[in-house]
């Protein structure tokens, strides 16, 4: 298959998969005599995990260690297991940093309830007096 089939059939865009071939995460294919490359159902099926790999939030670095251990399944899987406990750790850590960061929204909400006009917008009137090294009141 060429390459527009791949990406219909996997929800790849084109530049993306150029892209992962790029970094070599996924295999260059061979090319057609007319120089199209030509894609197989391997190609699909990587591009598949990898997907997948992405919504899970793996970065391409995390995403060419487990093709390594897709590609040789006599290796152990305690990297593997590491690796997701890892990315666990950064989720929750982040997971924290947007607590803290709602947090700080809702108090930088409430500091203009009601409608008024731009210029006696509490929200704006912190945020220009913390950009003028003011204390903002939404660290508290």
């Amino acid at each position: 298959m060429r390459i527009g089939e791949l990406a219909k059939t996997t929800g790849v865009d084109v530049p993306t998969i150029r892209f992962y071939e790029q970094e070599g995460i996924l295999a260059a294919p061979p090319r057609t005599e007319a120089g199209y490359r030509q894609y197989g159902a391997t190609h699909r099926e990587t591009l598949q995990f990898i997907r997948h790999c992405r919504s899970l939030d793996l970065s391409l670095a995390e995403i060419r260690s487990l093709l390594n251990y897709r590609e040789h399944p006599e290796l152990g899987c305690d990297e593997i297991n590491q690796l997701v406990a890892n990315h666990i750790d950064q989720v929750q850590q982040r997971i924290a940093q947007l607590r803290l960061l709602e947090q700080q929204l809702l108090l930088l909400q409430a500091r203009c309830c009601e409608h008024r006009q731009a210029e006696d917008c509490g929200i704006l009137q912190t945020l220009n007096a913390a950009a003028d090294g003011v204390p903002c009141i939404c660290h508290a």
